[in-house]
């Protein structure tokens, strides 16, 4: 069976809707929605084929796209090799040059389908914020944390990782409940640093496994949001194989707290991260002001302790 690479656009406009096409009458799965995009042409790059197919498909031109996920999906007559990309910037409003519908659409509640399976995934992934926040109590003090969080969650915070290893399980039940009560309102979620068994009896959104549980685990919780801490090829490549909803790669830069372990800087992020089908966060050493580059070297956003409470 042959295998049809293409790349694949995600516009997004600043409220968070993405573009979707309809596939015209005449082609395979005519009706169906899918994000635009097309065949990666022989000697093309996948960033050059996205840049050509959105000029004809959509009459824009493509002044910010970042690589992001590698989707493989097979169809009953071929394989598909989906490289996906975000686009941030364009030229030109877009219109459909091959009489193709086409509708902006939030990705948690569309109101156009079906998709084409290949895309379900993707959607999914698309309600995973830029900025995933790491708790610090034990550094800041557990009142003046939460009044942190809450300044964060009215800027916009909404995925955040609960990792307070050195509390009791009773002072961790506290200290839940009282995070958990301020993420309600914003629909922020909560991921537990620890088991599943635990996050799942603290009513968390889901569990973030660090790279010896992720290499221990033998099938992901699936009632749950599910991530993982990798730091190499061997644990990025096990958090895709038990199909995760998001990994986070570090150290990027040195950090305070191990100024002197080996870093994977951002081309070695590049590197892990280049054919991922999982969002990826960077983490270690990182700033607002590195979201940029982040996306640029392929991650979905960043993760940050210390400097998300800044």
């Amino acid at each position: 069976m042959s295998v049809v690479r293409v790349a694949a656009a995600v516009l997004q406009r600043s409220d968070g809707q993405v573009l979707l096409a309809e596939r015209p009458v005449g082609k395979p799965w005519e009706g169906w929605w899918e994000f635009p995009g097309g065949k990666i042409e022989s000697g093309e790059t996948p960033y050059h084929a996205l840049v050509r197919e959105l000029r004809e498909e959509l009459g824009i031109e493509v002044e910010k796209a970042y690589p992001w996920l590698l989707r493989r999906f097979e169809y009953p007559d071929r394989r598909v090799e989906l490289h996906f990309f975000i686009v941030r910037g364009w030229r030109h409003d877009p219109h459909g040059c091959e009489g193709q519908q086409l509708s902006w659409q939030h990705p948690a509640a569309l109101t156009v389908g079906p998709m084409l399976p290949a895309n379900a995934p993707i959607l999914a992934a698309l309600g995973l914020p830029s900025m995933y926040a790491v708790s610090n109590a034990v550094e800041l003090g557990e009142q003046h944390f939460l009044e942190r969080l809450q300044r964060a969650l009215d800027q916009g915070l909404r995925l955040l990782q609960l990792r307070e290893k050195h509390l009791s399980l009773e002072s961790l039940e506290r200290l839940s409940e009282q995070v958990l009560t301020l993420a309600q309102p914003y629909q922020a979620r909560v991921l537990l640093n620890g088991e599943p068994e635990t996050a799942r009896a603290l009513g968390m959104a889901g569990v973030h496994l660090s790279s010896e549980r992720l290499m221990a685990l033998p099938e992901r919780p699936h009632d749950m949001l599910c991530a993982a801490s990798c730091h190499d090829a061997q644990q990025l490549a096990r958090a895709q194989s038990l199909a995760l909803d998001f990994a986070v790669l570090s150290p990027v830069l040195p950090t305070l707290s191990h100024p002197q372990a080996q870093v994977l800087g951002w081309e070695g992020v590049s590197t892990l991260v280049q054919g991922s089908s999982l969002p990826v966060y960077a983490l270690g050493g990182l700033q607002k002001a590195h979201m940029e580059q982040a996306w640029q070297h392929g991650a979905h956003g960043i993760a940050m302790m210390r400097g998300a409470w800044d």
